[in-house]
């Protein structure tokens, strides 16, 4: 910082910039120009970028979506956290220095009914981070002033950008659109996921009886010293579904929350005969991959549902900070350096992250 509390703002910065879109995608760290915010916007610079799978579909392009492309955009990325470091010239109620927040959804049109209704993540002019402006892999990133998310002392950066950003809002956002009751049932198949973990310790914190299926002894330890009441290793046994009912009081369970696109499978199985039971699908397969359903009985006689929620609101952002600020959130990361990244997403795409992964652009 300069002086008079002004940053020294250079003309270029580090950035992860995608090539040959599509599943032979893959990205080069470069110096891309810092951009000027418009009237409204915020000129943040960012510490921290979550990665997320997301990232790579859209750079993969398997999502029915447009293409990133289409926008223009070749640096993806969804969840950062930082300081703003230049202010619009019509901003008002944010000054220089202060901790800011980019979400998945950068920006909505704020006057529609979706948005008036607690629905603004389905605005049909929202903006999607990474995708249809560039994202969180630039380390000087332009957000809209009013759909900044705050990040209040006593929370990191790092766990403000990975998993608040993310993937701890969207669990709040569907452990609450369930309708699960303190002392019901919640299944998380892949709970020692990057996902699934968050949505283990939110579940333990709103008073649902967490079950994380999952497998080998790390992922054990983890999920049981994070909140899971029970774990379920799918490699070492024989029967997971029934396993999963003889838990639950031998109903099923209340609630499955299926985070990672190959948990779909058995995810139904889970609910056994329990009445007014869900199924919340948060993961994205690849487009036409999956296909999810059961007998219309199961839906009739069990009062069954199956939903779907996308990402966290800013209601859903302020809920999952004030868990973290209550001590009720523990980010599991691995740190790389901006110059690393290209090996953190080919670790992320081999599926062999423990937890989730963070660019840290100081190091």
């Amino acid at each position: 910082m300069g002086k008079n509390g002004e940053f020294t703002i250079p003309k270029f910065c580090k950035a992860g910039v995608m090539y040959d879109e599509g599943p032979g995608c893959y990205v080069k760290v470069e110096d891309v120009p810092v951009p000027e915010p418009g009237p409204d916007e915020l000129l943040l610079r960012l510490n921290i970028t979550g990665l997320c799978f997301s990232d790579l579909h859209y750079m993969m392009n398997d999502l029915a979506l447009p293409k990133m492309s289409d926008f223009g955009v070749r640096s993806p990325g969804h969840e950062g956290a930082g300081v703003v470091v230049k202010l619009g010239g019509n901003v008002k109620g944010w000054s220089v220095g202060d901790r800011g927040g980019v979400k998945p959804l950068w920006d909505t049109c704020g006057s529609c009914r979706l948005c008036w209704g607690g629905q603004e993540t389905h605005c049909r002019k929202g903006v999607f981070t990474g995708l249809q402006c560039p994202g969180t892999y630039q380390q000087y990133i332009l957000s809209p002033a009013k759909y900044t998310t705050r990040i209040p002392e006593g929370v990191s950066d790092e766990l403000a950008a990975e998993p608040i950003m993310c993937s701890a809002s969207t669990m709040v956002q569907s452990l609450e659109a369930s309708g699960l009751r303190p002392g019901n049932w919640a299944v998380f198949p892949g709970g020692g996921g990057g996902v699934g973990i968050q949505g283990i310790q939110l579940a333990a914190a709103m008073g649902f009886r967490p079950i994380a299926i999952d497998t080998g002894p790390a992922k054990r330890e983890l999920c049981l010293r994070l909140g899971a009441e029970a774990f379920v290793d799918f490699k070492e046994t024989t029967d997971v579904t029934q396993r999963v009912i003889e838990i639950t009081d031998g109903e099923g369970a209340h609630g499955v929350f299926v985070t990672a696109p190959q948990a779909y499978a058995n995810a139904i199985s889970y609910t056994g005969s329990r009445p007014g039971s869900c199924v919340m699908c948060i993961g994205l397969p690849a487009s036409d991959t999956v296909i999810l359903g059961a007998d219309p009985a199961k839906y009739v006689l069990q009062n069954f549902s199956i939903s779907g929620t996308v990402v966290g609101s800013m209601m859903d952002t302020e809920k999952a900070l004030d868990f973290a600020r209550r001590g009720k959130l523990e980010p599991i990361y691995e740190t790389f350096s901006i110059d690393k990244l290209p090996e953190a997403l080919a670790k992320l795409k081999a599926g062999q992250v423990a937890g989730r992964v963070v660019i840290d652009f100081n190091q």
